[in-house]
């Protein structure tokens, strides 16, 4: 009777949500900065409703744009006129919806209990949760359950606590799902909570990692944006909170920390994907994770796990300017991406925010370097725009464990260099 409920909720889900029949993505070229700043206008126009899945920046990197249907023909000429190259990376957004849809039904029916989760599957808030409460009772000395606020539309964050003892001892901090839409990092998140779990005590760096550290792992960072993917419109990344005075919800959860606020990188308009919010830690989702962190005193490394476009970043992002620890943060970094390309083959770039992707104020991890956490990382997983946010679940498995080889590297080194 439940996986019968499970599946009628996601069929009503799917009749509720946002649709993008023959909408497209463009992957983008430009050829100079003329074209850039023609980009960037473009980006700043919110009435054709383009959604910048990455940003114009240079003409080193592409820029990949989600062009609604009936914008399709104005984006198509505004490019040829001005001699922009580019091609159609996904030419019907809503087939590959439709696949994604058709693999939550089918997991749903085959889902028997939160103990038995498919890691190799998305799933929704409901599910993830209840399974965090099933990992808690299996492993009862090892993982707790800490409920560290809640969001906005008032849906507990929880965050998992691996310890064998002690109080505020060192610790990691990891999170994922910070951006809603990007739900690779919390399927990735989930098998890598489990992995922790599973592998303590057989596997001998786990066993020493966690008997002289606590590693907290939030795994889905923004549960209403989250929430609103499943139900209404898959595409959307901003938390869900109302802005007064505009018809616009949301702001971006990783523009509005205090680290260069409000910079460039950031939006001030409300209806922008990138929002940073009317003040530093004015969403609840970042003021709880700020609250944890403060109040506990002791991290030694704070990592998040977005998606995508392959890369492992330090900061800074709202400045360019190179960290007093940049050659230390960039060999870890490098050794990390060594270790998760053994598995696949699978290339990443490395590099401070500001200079492998582009400028963003208000980012997580540079707020928590400037709080003294030296080891301060944020990872980009699969892919590099084939599918972007729309990975498919087959991918699942071999991200989280190839990002695992990576996470446990910076680890372990975290471990062994105190500070």
């Amino acid at each position: 009777m439940r996986v019968w409920l499970a599946v009628f909720a996601l069929f009503v889900a799917a009749h509720c949500r946002k649709v993008f029949i023959g909408d497209q993505v463009f992957r983008i070229n430009a050829e100079s900065e003329e074209q850039i700043q023609l980009l960037k206008r473009l980006e700043e126009d919110y009435v054709s409703k383009l959604d910048f899945w990455t940003h114009p920046v240079s003409t080193d990197l592409p820029v990949d744009i989600h062009v609604p249907y009936t914008s399709l023909g104005t984006v198509k000429t505004f490019l040829q006129q001005n001699k922009i190259p580019f091609h159609v990376m996904i030419n019907d957004l809503q087939d590959l919806l439709n696949e994604e849809q058709k693999d939550l039904v089918k997991n749903a029916l085959n889902q028997r209990s939160a103990k038995n989760i498919n890691f190799a599957a998305y799933h929704t808030l409901e599910t993830i949760y209840k399974w965090i409460d099933s990992l808690v009772a299996d492993h009862p000395n090892l993982v707790s359950k800490l409920n560290i606020g809640n969001s906005y539309e008032n849906r507990p964050m929880y965050v998992l606590k691996f310890s064998t003892g002690g109080s505020k001892r060192p610790a990691i901090w990891v999170d994922a799902g910070i951006h809603s839409r990007e739900w690779v990092s919390v399927a990735s998140a989930v098998w890598m909570a489990n992995k922790m779990a599973t592998d303590f005590g057989d596997d001998p760096s786990i066993t020493s990692l966690l008997s002289q550290m606590d590693v907290y792992l939030l795994i889905v960072t923004n549960p209403d944006g989250y929430v609103y993917t499943h139900t209404n419109d898959r595409m959307w990344r901003k938390t869900r909170s109302i802005n007064p005075g505009s018809i616009c919800r949301g702001v971006d959860p990783n523009r509005n920390w205090d680290a260069g606020f409000g910079g460039p990188g950031a939006s001030n308009n409300p209806c922008s994907d990138s929002y940073h919010g009317s003040s530093a830690h004015s969403e609840i989702e970042v003021k709880n994770i700020v609250d944890l962190v403060n109040s506990h005193g002791n991290f030694k490394a704070f990592i998040s796990i977005h998606a995508y476009s392959q890369l492992l970043m330090y900061p800074y992002g709202y400045s360019c300017t190179a960290v007093s620890h940049q050659a230390e943060l960039d060999l870890v970094g490098r050794k990390a991406v060594k270790a998760l390309s053994s598995l696949y083959g699978t290339s990443y770039k490395v590099g401070s925010i500001c200079k492998i992707i582009y400028q963003a104020s208000g980012g997580s991890i540079d707020w928590t370097y400037n709080t003294g956490i030296k080891y301060s990382f944020a990872f980009e997983l699969r892919d590099t725009g084939r599918y972007g946010f729309l990975l498919p679940a087959n991918q699942i498995i071999p991200t989280a464990s190839e990002t695992w080889l990576a996470l446990k590297y910076i680890m372990e080194y975290v471990r062994d260099h105190p500070y």
